[in-house]
């Protein structure tokens, strides 16, 4: 699975938990909580729905902060 296709999933995610926020914007170097406004309980369903649409279990707490980082950890664990 590529960068593209992961992001394009995370898009969609993002889409579901906030929608106000303009997916077209969402890019590599974009802040979850500056640029998507994810709070704790965001950052939990985000992770449920990772787990969910990528068909595997979060290991570590890791502390993300932008997109690019959750691409990054969702191919290493998807490929």
């Amino acid at each position: 699975m590529t960068q593209e296709e992961i992001l394009a999933g995370l898009k969609v995610i993002f889409a579901n938990i906030r929608p106000q926020v303009d997916i077209n914007t969402i890019g590599m170097d974009s802040n979850l909580l500056e640029d998507l406004y994810l709070d704790s309980l965001s950052m939990l369903l985000m992770s449920l729905a990772i787990e969910q649409k990528f068909n595997f279990q979060f290991e570590t707490q890791a502390p993300f902060k932008t997109v690019g980082e959750v691409v990054e950890y969702i191919a290493g664990r998807v490929s």
